[in-house]
């Protein structure tokens, strides 16, 4: 149990150093807020402009939900990078603490960061459409959120060594595997448009799931049995990708401590 709290308490050290950092950069973070609510009005408004008011919802769900899953992947995506800028990254990677903690404490962070910030968007746009949620099954989205939420962290533990690899192009490939999720993953369009090749890259993504399922229950009100078809690839997906994501970590961090590759600059 000691060593439980001790470990519990260095991976909350993790999620107050990264909102210390946050409130660092306010200025910044307002303006991505900003321009987060600016794009989500901006696509909500193709609904709203030819008066259907369910893809009116479809659009605002899509973009508000797309939000928080972006923000989960990119901040842990961005776990490396992050301790460059800062010129933390030698001394975090000596510290007596598991990777894993620190990893988790991370994506802890980026959960509740996200939370916020979405929170956020969704009240403005709900002011902005006077949205109905009358039918919303808010319990069965919140576990569709919850269980999604574990899948990203995985798939952001897997793209956050692309940065420990490279220290010129890994964030750069971190936004394009971001930028290939948004496509793949129906934020704004039914994935039965996309090509074949497409759709099968598609059923991959836990995005996928998620926006599925988090839009019938807040549009249609469907309870969990009814989307059962979208629980359990996330269930699969959540199992196999945080272990994964912790074990390939720890390999690309042994490999580039042996090599030379884990420094503060490029």
């Amino acid at each position: 149990m000691t060593s439980l709290t001790r470990e519990a308490r260095a991976s909350y050290a993790f999620v107050e150093r990264n909102f210390n950092l946050t409130k660092r950069y306010i200025g910044w973070e307002a303006a991505f807020l900003v321009y987060a609510v600016a794009g989500a009005l901006s696509v909500s408004l193709i609904g709203q402009s030819i008066g259907d008011r369910r893809l009116l919802m479809l659009l605002v769900v899509g973009a508000v939900f797309w939000n928080y899953l972006s923000v989960v992947f990119q901040s842990i995506g961005d776990t490396i990078t992050w301790e460059r800028w800062e010129g933390t990254l030698e001394y975090t990677m000596m510290a007596p603490v598991r990777r894993s903690v620190q990893l988790l404490g991370s994506a802890l962070y980026a959960v509740i960061y996200g939370l916020i910030h979405t929170t956020i968007l969704l009240i403005v746009l709900a002011l902005f459409f006077s949205l109905d949620l009358g039918k919303a099954n808010l319990p069965a989205a919140a576990v569709f959120m919850a269980v999604g939420s574990l899948s990203l962290i995985g798939i952001g533990m897997l793209a956050a060594i692309l940065p420990m690899m490279s220290v010129e192009r890994g964030s750069q490939m971190v936004f394009v595997l971001q930028s290939c999720l948004l496509l793949v993953s129906g934020v704004y369009y039914p994935t039965t448009v996309l090509p074949e090749w497409m759709q099968l890259i598609s059923r991959i993504s836990p995005a996928t799931y998620v926006l599925d399922a988090v839009r019938r229950a807040l549009i249609d009100g469907a309870s969990i049995p009814d989307l059962l078809p979208d629980l359990w690839p996330l269930l699969i997906t959540a199992v196999a990708f945080i272990p994964l994501g912790l074990w390939g970590f720890g390999q690309a961090e042994k490999y580039a401590k042996r090599t030379g590759k884990l420094k503060r600059v490029g």
